[in-house]
């Protein structure tokens, strides 16, 4: 089990179908002592399928956080290292969601209001995680700080609208802040773009099996499950 004795906390784990559901079961799986948190509004969700679930399942807590509020990160990592009885050796951002996407406004067309909360609950809630794990020193040394990108941060993918420019400014949040922790601590922090995947805020998007049809063809193994 190569967690074994490692601490770590996932963000994002909304239903069965989320990547950090499945990397939340992986790390499980390899012995790593785990706390789930997402945004309030999904501990209302019904159902067998989400995080108060999961969190039975894995035998772990599951904390409701805003990561948009830094009180509400502030309060998370205490009560994270709190449980795991120390600092913390990965981090798993795995949070992402466009207004105007879901009221299927044109990139030509973009409320910006919508926009400022999309930037703030995509990207800006990665440098304010940092930010709050930096402020409490709450990473053990060697450590790893993970977020979830797409590859449309880099490349035109016309329906993918605002998410690719709040990813564009994640992945530069990451090299910045990246920077700075593995100077003090020697923390790796790294975006991952995964093959498209559907899930529930994926298939919200325009387009999206034309995404996954062209990745599927374009890779010579095929596109990665969510739990690969």
């Amino acid at each position: 089990m190569i967690l074994k004795g490692k601490k770590g906390v996932i963000f994002g784990a909304l239903d069965d179908m989320s990547i950090a559901w499945k990397v939340a079961e992986r790390c499980a799986e390899e012995g790593a002592e785990l706390v789930l948190t997402n945004a309030p509004v999904a501990f209302r969700m019904r159902g067998d399928s989400n995080i108060k679930t999961l969190g039975e399942k894995l035998n772990c807590p599951a904390i409701p956080a805003d990561a948009t509020r830094t009180e509400d990160l502030e309060k998370l990592v205490d009560e994270a290292q709190a449980h795991l009885g120390g600092q913390l050796d990965f981090v798993l951002h795995a949070i992402g969601m466009s207004i105007n996407i879901r009221k299927k406004k044109a990139y030509t067309d973009l409320n910006y209001e919508f926009m400022k909360k999309s930037m703030d609950i995509s990207a800006m809630s990665f440098h304010k995680l940092m930010q709050t794990l930096w402020n409490k020193d709450a990473m053990n040394d060697w450590g790893s700080i993970v977020a979830l990108t797409y590859i449309g941060a880099q490349r035109v993918f016309p329906h993918y609208g605002e998410m690719a420019d709040a990813k564009a400014l994640l992945e530069s949040f990451a090299r910045s802040f990246g920077y700075h922790f593995g100077e003090r601590n020697k923390v790796r922090v790294n975006t991952i773009s995964q093959s498209p995947t559907p899930t529930t805020a994926g298939q919200g998007i325009k387009g999206f099996d034309d995404f996954l049809n062209y990745a599927d063809t374009m890779s010579p193994i095929g596109n990665a499950p969510a739990d690969a």
